[in-house]
């Protein structure tokens, strides 16, 4: 007789667990948010929503299903196995930082503090979630396939992305590279570049439009782009990804054309670092999640072939 697949439920610290590691103490982290006329309390509510969350999907779990806990700290060491149920209970971020470690293992995303959390990666609360585990278990599983970006470099490194890659430099100084799309090739000197899924299209790729847009509005005074502010989605599912290059600077050795485009499916854009130091790539906003990027290197993006299979209601 097959076995039920092994939950392994995927948490966070909250907040207040995160100040209380920072100071030592509550009464610690009490003072210092006060002192800065922060609000201790908005910290202790979420912390007990997120508690009473815990203890929700706890109760939830069908009588004879393994379970196990995991804090999302141990990802980066932590051995999923292929028939393994995958559920997070956190903040989109949580999802995204999972997602990278799963090579086809389903993913169930709940909410667990639906008044404070919007959350567009989740599509269950726990109070759902006794019948989606449960459905789970008897594979009457609805998977959407979210694609994921990947950034590869000439010497085997690589990197996932659920949402976006940033290729640029480490502080907020100038990056230099050589970018090439299709034919078209040049060297630049920017603020980096950002390559967007249709699950990151919803963050910071919708801020580059919008900010795009008004800037010019403002110069022009003439040109109306609202429809930049309105129309930035594109589907989850898609195979193709965006490409921004920020605050491209054209001079004597460098160029300002290629600064938006689409990697289509099956397509790639190629980067190549002329940074001597401080270049790096690192995926949805995750300094630490990182791989240098300097001379030498040779960045192939494209769709990963990997997918972040995401339950959805069925």
């Amino acid at each position: 007789m097959a076995l039920a697949p092994k939950l392994v439920i995927v948490t966070r610290k909250s907040a207040l667990e995160e100040l209380v590691l920072r100071f030592g103490t509550r009464d610690r982290a009490r003072f210092y948010i006060e002192r800065s006329s922060g609000d201790y309390g908005a910290y202790e509510q979420a912390h007990l929503a997120y508690e009473q969350a815990e203890s929700g999907l706890k109760a939830a779990i069908p009588p004879g299903i393994r379970a196990q806990w995991i804090d999302r700290g141990f990802l980066p060491t932590f051995v999923f196995g292929p028939g393994d149920l995958v559920i997070t209970l956190g903040q989109d971020g949580l999802v995204v930082n999972t997602a990278k470690y799963l090579e086809a293992q389903p993913l169930i995303a709940l909410n667990p503090d639906p008044a404070r959390i919007d959350g567009v990666l989740l599509p269950f609360t726990v109070p759902q979630a006794r019948a989606v585990i449960e459905r789970a278990v008897a594979g009457r599983l609805t998977c959407e396939e979210v694609t994921m970006a990947e950034a590869r470099l000439n010497d085997g490194q690589y990197l996932l992305a659920v949402n976006d890659l940033f290729i640029g430099p480490k502080t907020h100084g100038s990056a230099r590279y050589m970018i090439r799309s299709g034919e078209r090739e040049e060297i630049q000197s920017s603020s980096g570049v950002i390559v967007s899924t249709g699950a990151g299209s919803t963050g910071w790729f919708r801020s580059i439009l919008a900010g795009a847009a008004g800037v010019t509005e403002g110069f022009t005074e003439a040109v109306d782009l609202g429809s930049l502010r309105t129309d930035y989605r594109f589907p989850w599912t898609s195979k193709k990804l965006a490409f921004s290059v920020r605050e491209p600077f054209a001079s004597r050795t460098s160029a300002a054309t290629l600064v938006f485009g689409w990697v289509e499916p099956g397509a790639e854009l190629r980067m190549e670092s002329l940074m001597p130091s401080n270049g790096v790539i690192f995926s949805d906003g995750i300094e630490d999640d990182a791989l240098q990027f300097n001379s030498g290197s040779i960045a192939s993006i494209k769709a990963s072939a990997r997918v972040l299979r995401l339950v959805i209601p069925g």
